[in-house]
């Protein structure tokens, strides 16, 4: 992952928050990804990326999210 920045007006910009009240968990969680994703894509889209590389980009990594989770070991650690 790129280093982390202290430039809190850049988190301002691309980081939105997800309200917490009135949603189930699943809708609550569902909305966060949501939001996280498009926050990601709002970042890589005015770094120069664009919509091709944008999507292949996090297609990689929630493959590889998913490929590398493992049920029995999250379930027992959490």
């Amino acid at each position: 992952m790129p280093e982390a920045s202290d430039d809190v007006s850049t988190h301002d910009v691309f980081v939105t928050d997800f309200p917490k009240k009135g949603f189930g968990i699943v809708d609550y969680l569902q909305g966060r990804v949501h939001f996280a994703l498009l926050d990601q894509m709002k970042l890589m889209s005015k770094s120069g990326m664009n919509q091709t590389q944008i999507k292949e980009t996090i297609l990689a990594t929630i493959t590889e999210i998913i490929d590398n989770f493992e049920p029995e070991k999250e379930s027992k650690s959490s």
